[in-house]
């Protein structure tokens, strides 16, 4: 028999859609990896640390509910895993407490917040902020399948967050906390038996029984247009009645993956507005029946700006060039060469090519540390010399489980700059955002160099507050992402322009790069820190080299955990971290899983050279000829 379960209801709340038999989902994500990125599993184990004699709840949906009902007949009791069953609706609670007449849901979740915030999960008009509406919704399911399997009693709703205002008191909580093959829903081994031995608590119990109470029984926190207990039954008849969707049931609601069979559209190669580059008006334009980039007009993207592609610039000649493209019609990629030629003539060489690989983690590694602070722990960086030489120069990595890796990081990197003052490159705003996150970490730190280090930080960084730039270092780093936004577009990239999406067209659109890193790295003017000179980037059968990144090999481990085929986008480069961190593994897989991450870092800082390679190309300079 088929139930609303509470994975079912934050299915229906992200599109109804997602609930009916038509939905295809292309998420072919690994859960037990997805959830090791995550942290949810430790900060459950942990949360039930909070609560102590709790008995886990095993078996079968009917035999579960059977034994919770049961445990419920006592005066106390600790449960996790609580199952509950109404009707068609079934739950399972993280953690339920009951005491006397009153029982208590908590849901854990691996998601942060400051207590010392006044206002954390509503807007100043009483409303769900909207970060926290999956959390709140999710939990007022199960406080509402509580209620109704037991009327008679009180039934208290909290979450259990990660407090960001607490630091670790211990080195190496998580690692207490370790991912192993056990046939369990966590997968977890716990090395510590009781609260008091990791000290000082990071996770806070958080009473939201009012606010739940008003999701559903007040129609003020509505759900797609509508009041709480009528999203559950039209659910209801969405997934277990299997009837078919009414759209005019959710206020027109539109979910970016499924609006085509929303509105019952067939053309799926007709460029759509969910293609735009930054486009926030689908929904107004949805309510006109505008579907597609041929149905919009000129006059509502102009700008009169000239010095760069301004966004709705940028907008108009996506519109243009992709219904082009659609019509088989020869296009072109536009780039400016004017703008972004008086820009590169300001760089100074040698050119330094930088990329970090990050996360942040529910459980800190080490004592003093911050729920989900910053944690830089890779980083790659190419340089490019004036007389067109490139190196991969340098490289840091830490795959050492427990350590706060980010001082040794930034000594490395200061090293790997200082030596020079040559331009500095970044891809996006997420290096600066890092090194100014380390900035503030150095501020309560004792380490002896730390005034160094933080001068270094400033130098190559900039700073905004309230969108005001505050502070610009003298080398602060050039952003290609930025380059190409305002000087580049090619109708392959469609509305993106991610390092992934502007690579592969740039080498199908640019016979220099696509001819030069067809060849084996020992026959051009390149060196590597992790690929042999026999190693092309770009090879028969793949346009793209992150496709091409070779898959590890597990051959020689034995029962590798949660086994990451091919490391080749940042998702996986956090997932293949978190693995480090957080399951016990032998040497070899530990340096099996380090060569992969190298490996892909070291192709992120590459792509952004061949980016530089194209530009230069098109525009002649910088001593271009040599390199050819």
């Amino acid at each position: 028999m088929k139930y609303l379960t509470k994975t079912n209801f934050k299915k229906g709340i992200e599109c109804p859609i997602k609930l009916t038999s038509d939905y295809k989902s292309s998420d072919k994500s690994n859960d037990f990896l997805s959830a090791l990125a995550d942290g949810g599993f430790q900060a459950e184990e942990l949360s039930r640390l909070h609560f102590k004699d709790g008995i886990l709840i095993n078996g079968s949906n009917h035999l579960a509910v059977s034994k919770t009902n049961e445990l419920l007949k006592k005066g106390e009791c600790v449960i996790y895993e609580a199952a509950f069953l109404n009707d068609n609706l079934f739950v399972k609670t993280d953690i339920l407490v009951k005491s006397g007449n009153l029982i208590k849901v908590i849901e854990v979740k691996a998601k942060s917040f400051d207590s010392s915030e006044k206002k954390i999960f509503t807007n100043t008009n009483g409303s769900i902020r909207r970060e926290w509406k999956p959390y709140l919704f999710d939990l007022a399911f199960q406080t509402s399948v509580v209620q109704k399997c037991f009327p008679d009693y009180e039934v208290e709703s909290y979450l259990m967050l990660a407090d960001k205002s607490k630091k670790a008191s211990v080195d190496g909580l998580n690692q207490l906390f370790q991912m192993t093959s056990k046939n369990t829903r966590t997968g977890i081994d716990v090395k510590v038996n009781s609260i008091a031995e990791i000290g000082d608590p990071i996770m806070e119990e958080v009473n939201l029984t009012q606010l739940i109470n008003d999701i559903i029984l007040k129609d003020f926190h509505k759900i797609h247009g509508l009041p709480f207990n009528q999203v559950v039954k039209n659910f209801t008849e969405l997934y277990v009645n299997e009837n078919e969707i009414n759209w005019e049931h959710y206020n027109g609601h539109v979910c970016r993956d499924c609006w085509m069979q929303q509105f019952n559209i067939s053309d799926y190669l007709r460029p759509n507005i969910y293609e735009l580059w930054n486009f926030k008006k689908q929904k107004k334009l949805f309510k006109s029946n505008i579907f597609f980039l041929d149905e919009l007009h000129h006059q509502d993207f102009q700008d009169t700006c000239d010095t760069h592609l301004t966004v709705q610039n940028r907008q108009w000649l996506q519109i243009k060039k992709r219904v082009q493209q659609s019509l088989n019609e020869k296009v072109d990629f536009y780039l400016d060469v004017e703008n972004l030629k008086e820009n590169m003539l300001q760089w100074k060489f040698p050119l330094h090519f930088i990329d970090f690989e990050t996360c942040t983690s529910a459980l800190p590694f080490t004592k003093g540390r911050h729920p989900y602070e910053q944690i830089a722990f890779q980083y790659s960086h190419h340089i490019i010399f004036s007389d067109g030489t490139i190196e991969h120069k340098s490289e840091y990595i830490n795959a050492e489980p427990g350590k706060f890796p980010n001082y040794d990081f930034v000594r490395k990197l200061k090293q790997d700059l200082d030596s020079d003052r040559g331009s500095i490159f970044k891809y996006a705003t997420h290096e600066n955002s890092i090194l100014n996150a380390i900035y503030d970490q150095l501020i309560d730190s004792d380490e002896v160099d730390k005034t160094e280090l933080m001068d270094f930080i400033i130098s190559i960084t900039n700073k905004k507050e309230n969108n005001k730039l505050v502070r610009k270092g003298d080398r602060d780093m050039i952003d290609m992402w930025d380059l190409v936004k305002k000087y580049f577009y090619h109708p392959y990239m469609k509305g993106s322009n991610s390092i992934k999406v502007v690579l592969p067209t740039i080498i199908k659109i640019c016979e220099y790069v696509k001819k030069k890193y067809s060849k084996p790295i020992g026959q051009i003017n390149l060196t590597s820190l992790n690929f042999s000179n026999e190693h092309r980037w770009i090879m028969e059968g793949y346009i793209d080299p992150y496709d091409s990144l070779p898959n590890p090999d597990y051959s020689e481990v034995n029962n590798p955990i949660g086994m990451i085929n091919k490391l080749n986008n940042g998702g996986d480069a956090l997932i293949a971290y978190a693995k480090i961190q957080y399951v016990e593994m032998s040497s070899a897989e530990r340096e099996i899983i380090k060569q992969s991450l190298l490996k892909y870092c070291e192709l992120d800082t590459l792509a952004m050279v061949m980016i530089y390679e194209f530009f230069a190309s098109q525009l002649q300079i910088h001593n271009f000829q040599t390199n050819q």
